[in-house]
């Protein structure tokens, strides 16, 4: 028997519904509610390496992602003027029957999760969040936004980095930290014979072409950013062809092509991890709100996927729910504090090199290599 009969999850995007489908998948009555009045996502695509495709074919989900996107075996590695410098292949490790990436559209895996969602019976409440809750110990009594009420043996809040649940939960717990770096994002069609990922290491900033349908690629730009500026909307084209400054060959043709300010997608890389445990009493709160990572080892849904499959695994089975948490947190804190870390490390590195002061010890590649394998083992 379940440690818990009935859930609600708060958030509805990727470790939200992942979370719901797979507490379904355990037998145990589960809501959901979606502050937004419909599954929207801003974002162009994502990176799935081969470790959640682990997680979601626990889920039963990796085919479809592989279905709907494009398989690529790793990164060759270029220099700022299209030489190539070497091929960095990604392994299988974590799921051998899968392949090393899969890149897939923001919009398609959010219609993967919400589908699997619908199709399991989660209860879905769109445009509707959390007013208030109160746990008493034994459940929690939920108020919504809309005055309505509802009492749960237990809550998980996946709402994100700026999480309304965390700062409920742990009042003054650290907040999300700029990290000095943006990313910019923008679609291109995917040229014929474009087997791999590819990334441009330019004089200032860092570029990636990565592959996420047959006919679809996107460009990423990681670029320095100081002082965390807003970037006016009405010149985010502008603006993300000034980063691809110092390229050549096929990379600064591109840049011709960037006129669209709707497409461009500009993020501020901000970090966080949230001390242990990441429970109070009834209400687990995981994903960004948890640990929210820059894109260095992309893997920020990726552990986000995690923590939703092996929570719901871990309330799916018999036993008392303090031990089920314990376990949560033994199994999960300090993967998640290592790819924080980690990915701060490399984007570090990469500042001070493009400022001029490049660390001896700065061996991103090798940094890169070793955090993937790491995070292929079992946990």
């Amino acid at each position: 028997m379940a440690s818990v009969d009935k859930v609600l999850v708060i958030g509805g995007g990727i470790g939200g519904l992942s979370a719901a489908t797979a507490l379904r998948q355990q037998g145990i009555e589960t809501d959901l509610v979606e502050i937004n009045p419909e599954f929207s996502v801003y974002g162009v695509g994502i990176i799935q390496p081969n470790n959640v495709l682990r997680a979601l074919d626990r889920i039963g989900l990796a085919e479809r992602c592989i279905e709907l996107g494009t398989p690529f075996p790793g990164w060759r590695i270029f220099d700022a003027h299209d030489n190539w410098v070497m091929d960095a292949p990604n392994a299988t490790t974590a799921a051998p029957q899968f392949p090393p990436n899969n890149g897939i559209t923001r919009p398609d895996l959010q219609k993967v999760l919400s589908d699997a969602a619908y199709d399991h019976g989660v209860g879905i409440r769109l445009g509707t969040t959390v007013d208030d809750f109160s746990d008493d110990g034994n459940g929690v009594d939920v108020t919504f936004d809309d005055g309505s009420q509802e009492r749960y043996d237990f809550v998980i809040a996946c709402d994100g980095v700026y999480s309304e649940t965390r700062k409920r939960l742990f009042g003054d717990a650290p907040k999300p930290e700029f990290t000095g770096q943006g990313v910019w994002r923008y679609n291109f069609p995917r040229p014929n014979g474009m087997t791999w990922g590819e990334i441009h290491a330019g004089p200032k900033t860092k570029v990636g072409l990565t592959p996420i349908r047959d006919d679809l690629m996107y460009m990423f730009i990681v670029a320095a950013e100081p002082g965390n500026p807003r970037m006016p909307k009405d010149q985010l084209a502008r603006l993300m062809r000034e980063r691809l400054v110092g390229f050549t060959g096929r990379i600064a043709d591109m840049a011709d092509h960037i006129t669209d300010n709707e497409g461009v997608v500009y993020k501020p890389m901000e970090n966080l991890i949230l001390p242990a445990p990441w429970y109070k009493g009834r209400v687990l709160i995981i994903g960004d709100a948890a640990h929210a990572t820059t894109p260095h080892l992309a893997q920020g849904a990726a552990i986000a996927i995690e923590d939703a499959v092996l929570i719901a695994e871990l309330l799916g089975r018999d036993g008392v729910l303090d031990d089920a948490l314990s376990e949560f947190m033994e199994r999960r804190f300090e993967r998640a504090k290592f790819v924080v870390e980690t990915s701060d490390q490399i984007a570090q590195w990469e500042l001070a090199e493009w400022a001029g002061t490049k660390e001896v010890d700065a061996k991103a590649g090798q940094l890169l290599h070793a955090a993937t394998t790491r995070l292929h083992e079992t946990y």
